[in-house]
């Protein structure tokens, strides 16, 4: 399993729209093959940023399944417009003990 954490500053004021375009978008993302689960989560500190959790059965099914396809431009075109910035995106495996 991988985890993908992409850290999302959305533009002062569209918190709201922000968070109604995910929730529209969500299900594209997360009936892509190989996606275990998705989960948004927003900053108490910082509410104008928002952290997105993608847990996925490979690196490859997010980049070929997801980014390579029809799915990710519904997706960005949903989200996109509230970016305040490019999303930071990296890739998390866990750590055994």
């Amino acid at each position: 399993m991988v985890l993908e954490v992409a850290l999302i500053d959305v533009l002062p004021g569209h918190e709201d729209a922000f968070a109604a375009a995910y929730a529209q978008g969500r299900p594209v993302l997360a009936s892509t093959p190989g996606c275990r689960s998705v989960r948004m989560t927003r900053g108490i500190e910082s509410p104008s940023r928002f952290v997105l959790l993608v847990e996925w059965d490979t690196v490859e099914a997010h980049d070929e399944n997801f980014r390579g396809t029809e799915r990710f431009t519904q997706w960005r075109a949903l989200i996109g417009p509230h970016f305040a910035g490019p999303p930071v995106v990296e890739h998390y495996t866990d750590v055994t003990v």
